[in-house]
């Protein structure tokens, strides 16, 4: 994904119109009026809170009687306020979400056509590349406007890796589990008292499946797989497949280095209790703001990873759709982007930011936008039945994971992945979505 020139925008204020002026390009006007407006903004991510507020902060000065209502909860609890927000009329102005789950309401036409200068704006190569113009995009028409993408690396624990004479970052899969069986910290019965590699093993329902597919991904293998005709197709229940869920079961009931009941994730790494695991970048910012002692770096994966964008979607009429749209804009303002990523950690959309300065004072963020030219990307498909796949697999992950037998049993693993491959499938092909 390149990052290419800056397209600094400013804006100017007219009293019964919100205007974004971009500088060398289109003006985007939104009409409307500015005074005494309130408009909410529901957003999946607690942690963004602080930036929508620091975004409607600094359009006080143009916008001093524009009212913004941040609302960030938990995503799966987000999910949920939308399904019933948007199809009573009730939901907020403007919508945080990632474009799998956007597409059900697309379909639906539950969210607003952006305006004609908004789509200019997104359309523009030097502002969004191809990839994050379409994650805003339905059929060719502009949406919303991206704003910032979950990207996956590997966070491990430097004091860790020296204790156990490691001096580099796994390059292969199989260094994985090498270096977690030498990670791993055991009690006196031999039981892992700190996990050497802290795998998704429960809770989250669809995220279990999302970070399967991140592994298997480092195989050469997907989970579903586009046709040049746009269908879709799961076919991993092959020798790729069946490594990628060996690994995990390995690791949790052979080697055991890791267990289900063992503390997981961020918390578990900022408190020593892992000494590596796979995340987004928001994880830098988690740990300067609870663990800022903690030694750690962070490294690219074998092959690539996931890319999951976000975008700002806008729902309402008149007056209150003006307003967010001009705040979905000024959201996009560099300055705005890069506040974003050097205080919540979330990697920005728009093309041309100079990350330097923010590299400098936190290299960890390297391994986010400085990977190599052959590095490769996969996103969630943009179909409607995406999160029922998800959630079903997991379902069947967290079943396969619990069961001890299958560790040394490769047949058995096969028909946990035929089973798994031919729902997904039936899924699919319900939906008229089946590549044959």
């Amino acid at each position: 994904m390149n990052m290419n020139s800056v397209f600094e925008p400013s804006r100017g204020a007219r009293l019964k119109t919100l205007r974004v002026a971009l500088l060398g390009g289109a003006a985007l006007a939104m009409a409307g009026a500015a005074s005494a407006q309130e408009i909410r903004v529901w957003s999946g991510y607690p942690e963004l809170a602080p930036f929508y507020e620091h975004v409607a902060e600094g359009m006080k000065a143009e916008y001093p009687d524009l009212s913004v209502r941040v609302e960030a909860i938990a995503l799966r609890e987000h999910e949920k306020r939308l399904a019933l927000g948007l199809t009573s009329g009730e939901a907020a102005e403007v919508i945080e979400l990632g474009t799998s789950t956007a597409t059900r309401y697309l379909e639906n036409e539950l969210f607003n056509v952006a305006p004609d200068d908004v789509a200019a704006f997104v359309q523009d190569p030097a502002n969004f590349n191809d990839f994050f113009r379409d994650s805003a995009s339905y059929e060719g028409t502009v949406y919303g406007l991206p704003l910032f993408r979950g990207q996956s690396a590997l966070y491990y624990n430097t004091e860790m890796f020296e204790a156990a004479g490691l001096t580099e970052p796994p390059a292969d899969m199989a260094d994985y589990t090498s270096y977690a069986e030498q990670l791993t910290q055991r009690d006196a019965a031999g039981a892992p008292t700190v996990s050497g590699w802290s795998l998704r093993l429960s809770g989250g329902g669809q995220g279990i499946a999302e970070k399967f597919w991140i592994n298997m991904f480092q195989y050469g293998e997907n989970l579903v797989e586009q046709n040049e005709a746009g269908l879709w197709r799961a076919d991993f229940a092959n020798e790729q497949g069946r490594a990628a869920l060996k690994q995990y079961l390995e690791n949790v009931h052979t080697l055991k280095t890791v267990t289900v009941e063992m503390p997981a994730d961020a918390e578990a790494f900022e408190r020593e209790q892992t000494a590596m695991f796979i995340r987004e970048s928001w994880v830098i910012g988690d740990i300067a703001a609870k663990a800022p002692d903690l030694s750690y770096a962070t490294a690219t994966l074998p092959r690539g990873s996931i890319v999951a964008p976000v975008s700002l979607w806008i729902s309402g009429e008149g007056e209150k759709a003006d307003a967010a749209w001009a705040f979905a804009q000024a959201a996009n303002d560099p300055e705005n982007l890069l506040w974003l990523l050097d205080n919540v950690g979330w990697l920005p959309n728009r093309s041309g930011l100079d990350y330097s300065a923010i590299l400098e004072a936190k290299p960890a963020l390297a391994a986010f936008v400085d990977y190599p030219d052959t590095y490769e990307f996969f996103s969630l498909p943009n179909i409607g039945p995406v999160e029922e796949i998800l959630t079903r697999t997991a379902a069947r992950l967290t079943e396969a994971f619990a069961n001890p037998a299958l560790a040394a049993d490769d047949a058995a693993i096969d028909a946990v992945l035929v089973g798994m491959q031919d729902e997904i499938n039936g899924l699919l092909q319900r939906e008229g979505l089946l590549a044959e």
